[in-house]
Parts: structure tokens; sequence; C-alpha cells
């Protein structure tokens, strides 16, 4: 299992590393999975990600109180507008933008009331 942790945590952090990119792409959410599959595999790799400057006071919040701050909050609520605008603009199903939208305003709903920073 050990190795299997591992290779997630590999995984979600090149994920990360990639979101910091491409703006469509989350670069957080993915570092609070490989911290998370890092301490089941490697605490020193998790550790390591937890002092980063830039990307460890995030995740530190986070896995301390929930807090998520609210330049976070924004940007994420806008590209998931700009995901669903780019569907209809696509001319995309209309079954599938409706699920897209009750999906977006379900996590939008559930993400701005988490506590700020």
């Amino acid at each position: 299992m050990r190795y299997l942790w591992l290779s997630m945590g590999w995984l979600t952090l090149t994920l990360g590393t990639i979101g910091i990119f491409l703006p469509v792409l989350p670069t957080v959410p993915f570092l609070l999975l490989a911290v998370w599959a890092f301490a089941r595999s490697s605490p020193r790799l998790g550790a390591r990600i937890m002092r980063h400057p830039r990307f460890g006071p995030p995740i530190r919040a986070w896995r301390k109180r929930g807090v998520i701050g609210r330049n976070a909050k924004i940007w994420a609520v806008a590209g998931m507008t700009a995901g669903v605008a780019w569907a209809v603009w696509l001319g995309l199903d209309m079954r599938f933008i409706a699920v897209q939208v009750l999906a977006c305003t379900a996590i939008a709903a559930w993400l701005v009331t988490r506590p700020e920073l």
C-alpha cells in the first residue's frame, strides 16, 4: 500500500505543479491530496509541501481550520462560471449544461460558505 500512496502523492503533486501554469487546473486541491497521500507513504515529502513558502500556508489553513482564502474562492467561482459560459458558447447539449450548472452551483455554494483567512 505504501507504493500506491506514494504513486498517488507524486501524481497529485505533478497535477498541482501543472496547475501553477494552467489557470483551469487547480493547484491547492491537488497539493492537499498529495500531502494526504504522502502522509501515508512518505511523511518527509508531505512535510516538505507543508513548509513550502507559497503553497504551505493555504494547505495548513485548510487542514487546521477549514479556511479558504477569499482570492481562491473568487478564482474558483469565476472558473466555474467561465466553464459554464464556454459550454453554452460551444453550443453543447442543454442537458449537459444543466448538470454542469447544478454541480457548479452546489460546489460554489459550499465554497463560499467556508471560513476565510
